[in-house]
This record gives C-alpha cells, sequence and structure tokens, in this order.
C-alpha cells in the first residue's frame, strides 16, 4: 500500500477517536463511519476491511452476552446477592466485604459490566432497607468489579481483544493476572473500610431486617437455572482447556450460548434482541480503524519510534505501556485504546523483542486505569446513571477522589509484581 494514504487514514482515525473521547455523538455510529471511511477513501478495499476484523473477539463476546442474558432470566444473581446480604447479619461492613467478593468473582467468570447490572440493583434494595447511603456500596462494587474482570480472558473487554490478538489462553490470564489481582484486591478494601468506615452504622432494628428477605422467593424457573448453570460451567471449563482441542475461545462460547438455546426453551429472538449489538458494532468500526493504519505502516512506524525511545529496553518499554495504558484508560475509553496498542506490540514483537510482559502490562494497565474516573470503564458510567436515577448525586470529583488514588495504587502493585516476575 502506498503511502499516500498515510495522511488520509491518520485523519479519520484521529477525527472519529476525538469525538468517540468528546461523548458528543454516539460512539457506535462514529466507529462504524470511521471504518467505511476507510474503505470509501481506498485506504481499505472492502475484504480487507472484513478481514482485519477479529470474529474470535466478537464471536467470544456474542456468546457469552447470551449465556448470561439466559442465565439472568433464573434469578440466581438476586438470589446470591440476598443470600450474601443474610450472611453478613445485617453488618455494613460485612455486606460491603461479601458483596466485593461475589462482584470480583463474577466479574471475572462471566464480566464486569454483566455483573454490575445484576448486583447494583440489590445493593440499593438492602441499603435502601438498611437506611444506608448507596454510594459507598456501589463505588466499592464498580471498583471490584473492575479489578475482578482483570483475572481472566473474558473478564474485562480489553482481555478478551488482547487474547484474540494473541495465544494467549484463559488459563494464561488466570496464572499470570489472578495472584497481582488477588493481592490488588484485598488492598484496595482494606483501603475503602478506611475510607467509608464511619459511614458504615446502622441501628439494630434495621439490622434485623435483613433476616426477613427470603431469598428463595427470587428463583423463578429451577429448571432453566440448572440448565443454564451447567452449560455455564462447562464453557468455562471450555476455557480451560480449549487450547488442547486446537479450538479458539470464541467457537467454545458460541458453542455453549447455541446448546444453551436449543435446550433452554427460551425465545430465541428475545435473547438476542438482549445482546449489546452497539457494543459489537462498535468494536467492528474500531478494528477496521486500527487495521487501516496497520496495513499502511503507520503502527510500524509508531513502533520503531517507541522501541528507539526506549532503546529495545524491555523493561522501559513494559513500564512505559503499563504506566500510559493505565492513565489514558483512566480519562479515555480503554476498548479504543487497546484497539490501538494490540497491533504496536506485535510491530515491537516482529523487531526480535520479547513481547511477554508487554501483553501483560497494557492488560493490567487497560482494565484497572478504568477505575481511575467516572469515565474510565463502562461499569462505572452505568452506576453513574443508577445513582442519578435515584436521586444520588456521583460527580466525576467524587470519584476521581476515591478511584484515581487507588488506582495509582492497584498500579504500583501490578509494576512491582511485573518487575519481579517478568522483567
Amino acid at each position: 500500500m502506498e503511502n499516500t494514504n498515510f495522511l488520509p487514514a491518520i485523519i479519520i482515525f484521529l477525527v472519529a477517536y476525538g469525538i468517540i473521547i468528546s461523548e458528543k455523538l454516539n460512539r457506535t455510529v462514529v466507529a462504524l463511519l470511521g471504518a467505511i471511511a476507510m474503505v470509501v477513501f481506498h485506504i481499505l478495499s472492502q475484504e480487507e476491511a472484513f478481514h482485519v476484523i477479529d470474529f474470535n473477539t466478537i464471536g467470544l463476546l456474542v456468546g457469552m452476552m447470551t449465556i448470561v442474558n439466559i442465565l439472568k432470566r433464573t434469578g440466581i444473581f438476586q438470589y446470591i446477592a440476598i443470600k450474601t446480604a443474610k450472611l453478613s447479619k445485617g453488618s455494613p461492613w460485612k455486606i460491603m466485604l461479601y458483596f466485593s467478593v461475589v462482584t470480583a468473582v463474577a466479574s471475572a467468570l462471566l464480566d464486569n459490566v454483566t455483573t454490575i447490572l445484576l448486583i447494583a440493583p440489590v445493593t440499593f434494595v438492602i441499603t435502601e432497607t438498611l437506611g444506608l447511603n448507596p454510594v459507598p456500596f456501589l463505588i466499592t462494587e464498580v471498583l471490584t468489579a473492575n479489578i475482578g474482570g482483570t483475572a481472566t480472558l473474558i473478564g474485562d473487554p480489553p482481555n478478551i481483544m488482547i487474547g484474540g490478538a494473541t495465544n494467549l489462553s484463559f488459563m494464561d490470564f488466570l496464572i499470570n493476572l489472578g495472584p497481582v489481582v488477588v493481592v490488588i484486591f484485598i488492598v484496595v478494601l482494606l483501603l475503602l473500610k478506611f475510607i467509608y468506615g464511619s459511614q458504615l452504622k446502622i441501628s439494630e432494628e434495621n439490622k434485623a431486617k435483613i433476616a426477613e428477605f427470603d431469598e428463595t422467593k427470587t428463583i423463578t424457573d429451577p429448571v432453566l437455572l440448572k440448565k443454564s448453570g451447567i452449560v455455564l460451567l462447562g464453557t468455562i471449563i471450555g476455557f480451560a482447556i480449549h487450547q488442547s482441542f486446537g479450538l479458539e475461545s470464541a467457537t467454545i462460547a458460541l458453542l455453549g450460548a447455541g446448546i444453551l438455546l436449543l435446550i433452554s426453551k427460551v425465545d430465541v429472538e428475545e435473547i438476542l434482541t438482549e445482546v449489546e449489538w452497539p457494543t459489537i458494532f462498535f468494536f467492528m468500526g474500531l478494528f477496521i480503524m486500527v487495521g487501516a493504519l496497520e496495513e499502511i505502516g503507520v503502527i510500524e512506524v509508531v513502533a520503531n519510534q517507541l522501541i528507539s525511545l526506549t532503546h529495545g529496553n524491555v523493561f522501559v518499554t513494559t513500564m512505559l505501556i503499563l504506566w500510559v495504558a493505565a492513565i489514558a484508560s483512566a480519562f479515555l475509553d480503554n476498548i479504543p485504546f487497546v484497539a490501538t496498542m494490540i497491533p504496536l506490540i506485535h510491530s515491537i514483537g516482529a523487531t526480535g523483542m520479547d513481547t511477554t510482559s508487554l501483553w501483560w502490562a497494557l492488560a493490567l494497565g487497560a482494565c484497572l486505569g478504568g477505575n481511575g474516573s467516572v469515565v474510565g470503564a463502562t461499569a462505572n458510567v452505568i452506576v453513574s446513571g443508577m445513582l442519578h436515577k435515584k436521586g444520588y448525586k456521583l460527580t466525576f470529583g467524587d470519584f476521581l477522589k476515591i478511584g484515581f488514588p487507588l488506582m495509582l495504587i492497584s498500579v504500583f502493585i501490578s509494576m512491582i509484581y511485573l518487575i519481579i516476575f517478568y522483567v
């Protein structure tokens, strides 16, 4: 491809990226128009545009969204939340602690956005019953959702994208990121107890109200729950062993979704309507725009500049990617950032540098960076919107005061971890 396409490609990408960051227009529409512009201006042919879409990421997202959409119909998430609240015997700190554990684990096994959509409504019911401000609980849940989602291939969109672009499996993510995520989770929770401790006091009368909840009433379809549970467990086992069978993670997710649609007797059209298609098409548009930059050599030029800047030093490059990813992801959407970084790291690898630590630095920086501000991750935006609807205020500044310092501490722990084990 001739370098005459350099300038139009960069202009299209930067204009689209700028509008996505500004949130003035719908990000899916902007990404799709940017992708189409790359074809209209002959930077990519239509065939090449389809070729650069990472269908492993797309398939994994659609498969998991379908499974979760069926599973949430059973009422199991409400059951777990109420059961957890009862185990706490009405102690606000224990409720915060237990809900954080449930949120982190569910985020690792499903994904952080879905987990927040399911756990937040129950949190409102419980905090209203206890006469407590829901803001500390929801901020804690959203922070731990983003931390928990960092641990696995399917927990956070950046990891799904990194997994799709590399040969890193579900177990690779769990083994390499799981240990540091557990440490970060514990440290952040202890700091949140210190921050919110004074607000976690309730009367004995309100404590007793928790015992009146009946979690068994939340299970609306026990048969569907059994079927969904078996398929979800089978899918997670499939993620752990898919490489042994020469299969991609998307194949496992779509197989699980297909089997569950077949055996669950749900309305297929209704389930598929609930898949977050705007997110799927946003990914497709991004893949095409970034693929165009890669195709004409822009990414390679940036990679060479980065290597000359760090003198090809793995340690310096790893630290640079970790911190740039974290700070950028705190204020920008981490999905387009990661979409740009993936081919960049591939280009760095083509020069002969070992990129293992770079992939883990990108995953940790992008996922944990989301905790830095209210716009840093989709889950944060969802919680902010829910609080606003209920009449509570969570401003950009309010979230920043709590999230940004905790994000910096999380990334610092990640940095020590990467230095000790990888570089």
